[in-house]
């Protein structure tokens, strides 16, 4: 694994540490930013306009969800002054995380090296560029449209551009460790079979040793082996009653390896890995460790409102630990490798991962593009392998589809180079499975193939999926289900989502009419949480009970954006996640929850519905998602009953109540009971009306001051009575007149200047500016041409 020690110190590491001859400094502060397209470094020598900015950072973060069309795609440069007091005999190195999306290096004017390709880790070598005293590091960095690089310009996602991950500056002996590498053999509950291979990068051939040291979760060394050195060397040991790692028990044992010269330790590294065995069986499921494992994943793309790509680790390992906290077990990381954090999270809290190159869409490509990709593939496998998390090494994604180059799709050529990939990523590890999703012609080429299944999304109805299922487990020799869901817009609702047959129910208030049946809910559906809801309900009620599938992983963890979705309801964002680009979550991730969680809880189905209306005397069906054994539900402080959860049962196993609302306030209450004792409570207030809106006449403003000094300004569709539109769902657009600004373009519910609204109702926050005593807001659409609010920022502090 290239680069080993930077991964270790990512995990340990918050500045600088030093072990031995070998110390890594964290240097993502204090760098200079120039935002101009030029190509050569002497065109930017005189320049004068550069920004001070921390790493990550990303010129992305804002445009690529704004309501320009485009976002930028070009070269930009960064900057940073490095001082040494004293070079001695050391070698020095500079390490990315990742930058996108081809790279050059330069020290102090010279060329120091280039990288192609992002979402990859790459180091450069200064020492000797470097002087003593202050040193000038420049980085061009460039995600200019470039078909040679994958992934396709057509994917959809955002090809993001800038240093977007951590920065390393490493400085080690003339011989150090460049690699160690740790191979499973056999490996059983009573003894593990392990090789431990170990490069050097040596200046010149000394009578140098090795030790290596294995320890235990535990800390305590288990294994101790003394070696001489040769360019590689290669060790065996069996480790006997290993502790194994699983998603419940992530075991992590630890290798250690010191470089001595002449009994002197010379350089040190050490990396985590775990013991563990894996199984695809022949058209049935997973095991791992010996014992049947459902799959229950979910997708990940690598970027978060007001930053886009360029998370702090923090915000890596949260996404990881709520995904956890869901009860997942399985990460596809979409669609390419991620951050280091992500894989030291995977390992450490037991969710296994599907790693994927990044060749996603734009068929194949000539040599050039060949190179590229093959050598991305190399960098994955080199430099994620020691992670005991990853099982599959994916091989694209949608491949054939909209080539970049003429023939590109073209399925003899495909399947020839998808071979390549292929058995170069079993000669690389041959502990690994390969995979590739929706490229029906090379099925049979990888060890694991993913069909593409929506049904009730875009095409069919999600009633129909056990059948689907279960064809395609008799299809595919190894299939895993990646991908599947839908839309849904937070805090939109309706008291009658499609069906599960994919037919448009009439309106309580409506004449009974012949359903409508809808041929892609994608299009001419709601988006309504509801909808998303029982769609998922059922998926997981299928899945759940299946006892010959692997598993399948949801589509999408958390919405994010994309160049390929300008009209979507929030513009530019896949709004296909559980949770917002902002990581607050819909309610469809309390029902994935439900199924998969240990913890204990229940959740009414759905705290953003306060406002509800229908006909007098007409039940209502309300929803608890919950893993506990029963649950009892109250209105208004009225036992509705308890209800035993069943998997057998749709919708929410069972535990659903048809109630009648009160005119006015309604008070939910829902108590989890597990063997009999209360181990969970949620409540929600409901207010309902008993008349149907009219034709909306208005659009209201209103203002909230935030606890961070910010105002959430919310419009209201109202008719001429004053009530509120529920059904009401046209584009709005916002306007900060006077006196402050829109917190835009962070692609959420409220964090966007122009979105769709939710039950009649829509919100953006707004910053006052430091002497601002009055804000003026406007809202506007082609059918209600003005409302304003004045805010006064005096009275309200």
């Amino acid at each position: 694994m290239k680069n080993l020690f930077y991964l270790v110190c990512f995990f340990f590491l918050i500045s600088t540490q030093s072990i031995d001859a070998r110390t890594i400094e964290n240097i993502n502060n204090e760098w200079q930013y120039l935002e101009k397209p030029y190509q050569t470094i002497e065109q930017l020598m005189n320049d004068d306009e550069w920004k001070e900015i921390n790493l990550p950072h990303s010129w992305n973060s804002e445009d690529a969800v704004d309501l320009i069309p485009g976002y930028r795609r070009s070269v930009s440069w960064y900057k940073k002054v490095l001082k040494f007091e004293g070079l001695s005999d050391k070698r020095r190195f500079l390490y990315f995380e990742g930058v996108n999306i081809t790279t050059k290096v330069y020290v102090n004017g010279t060329f120091a090296g280039r990288h192609v390709g992002g979402y990859l880790g790459f180091k450069i070598e200064l020492t000797k560029l470097l002087k003593e005293g202050e040193n000038e590091v420049i980085v061009k960095v460039d995600n200019s449209y470039n078909r040679q690089v994958i992934p396709s310009q057509k994917s959809d996602f955002f090809i993001y551009g800038g240093i977007t991950r951590d920065v390393w500056l490493e400085t080690v002996s003339p011989n150090f460790i460049e690699d160690v590498k740790v191979t499973l053999g056999d490996v059983n509950h009573k003894q593990a079979n392990i090789q431990f291979d170990i490069q050097l990068n040596e200046q010149e051939q000394l009578n140098n040793s090795l030790i290596i040291k294995v320890i235990n979760p535990q800390g305590n060394v288990v294994k101790t082996i003394k070696s001489k050195v040769n360019q590689v060397v290669c060790e065996k040991v069996k480790i006997n009653h290993p502790e194994l790692w699983s998603t419940t028990s992530p075991n992590l044992y630890t290798v250690s390896v010191e470089l001595l010269h002449q009994k002197k330790v010379v350089d040190t590294t050490s990396d985590t890995f775990g013991i563990r065995w894996f199984e695809f069986t022949k058209n049935g499921p997973f095991y791992l460790n010996g014992e049947r494992l459902l799959l229950r994943g979910t997708h990940r793309h690598e970027e978060h409102a007001g930053v886009g790509p360029a998370m702090t680790n923090e915000m890596h390992r949260e996404d990881m630990e709520i995904i956890k906290s869901m009860g997942a077990n399985f990460v596809r990381l979409a669609h390419y490798p991620q951050d280091p954090e992500i894989y030291k999270a995977c390992d450490e809290l037991g969710i296994l991962v599907w790693d994927e190159l990044p060749w996603c869409r734009g068929g194949v490509g000539d040599d050039v593009w060949k190179k590229n990709t093959k050598q991305m593939l190399k960098e994955i496998i080199d430099q994620n392998y020691n992670h005991p998390s990853i099982i599959i090494w994916s091989l694209g994604n949608e491949i054939y589809w909209l080539p970049d180059f003429e023939g590109g799709d073209d399925e003899k050529e495909m399947n020839a180079f998808l071979t390549e990939l292929n058995d170069l990523s079993h000669q690389l590890d041959p502990t690994r499975k390969t995979a590739i999703r929706k490229y029906y012609a090379g099925a049979s080429i990888v060890d694991v193939f993913s069909p593409s299944i929506w049904s009730g999304w875009y095409s069919g109805s999600y009633t129909n999926y056990k059948n689907v299922v279960d064809k395609s487990i008799q299809d595919y020799n190894h299939f895993l289900h990646m991908e599947y869901g839908g839309s849904s817009h937070l805090g939109r609702h309706t008291e009658t989502p499609i069906t599960g047959e994919g037919k448009i129910q009439a309106d309580h208030w409506e004449e009974e009419v012949n359903q409508l049946e809808v041929t892609s809910i994608s299009k001419i559906g709601d988006w309504s949480e509801n909808y998303i809801v029982d769609l998922f309900d059922w998926y997981l009620s299928v899945s759940e009970k299946h006892d010959q599938f692997a598993g399948s992983a949801q589509w999408a963890f958390k919405d994010f954006g994309t160049p390929l979705r300008p009209e979507n309801d929030i513009p530019y964002i896949n709004q296909k996640g559980l949770l917002d680009r902002a990581g607050n979550p819909k309610d469809a991730f309390y029902v994935f929850k439900s199924y998969w969680s240990d913890e204990p809880f229940s959740y009414i189905e759905s705290h953003t519905w306060t406002e509800r209306s229908g006909m007098k005397g007409k039940p209502r069906n309300v929803c608890v998602y919950s893993n506990n054994q029963e649950v009892e539900f109250f209105i208004n402080g009225e036992s509705q009953g308890k209800k035993k959860r069943d998997l057998k049962k749709f919708p929410a196993c069972g535990l659903n109540w048809d109630i009648q609302f009160n005119e006015g306030e309604n008070q939910l209450l829902s108590i989890g009971y597990t063997d009999g004792k209360e181990v969970s409570r949620d409540s929600m207030v409901v207010n309902y009306s008993f008349e149907k809106a009219g034709t909306p006449v208005e659009l209201q403003l209103i203002s909230q001051l935030l606890d961070n000094g910010n105002y959430l300004v919310t419009v209201t569709a109202k008719d001429k009575e004053g009530r509120r539109c529920l059904d009401y769902e046209e584009r709005v657009y916002f306007q900060c007149l006077y006196g402050g600004e829109l917190i835009r373009n962070l692609g959420t519910p409220t964090g966007s200047e122009s979105i769709k609204m939710a039950n009649g109702k829509a919100a953006i926050e707004v910053k006052a500016y430091p002497a601002s005593e009055k804000i003026t807001m406007s809202v506007l659409n082609q059918y209600f041409k003005g409302s304003y609010l004045n805010i006064n920022v005096k009275k309200d502090i």
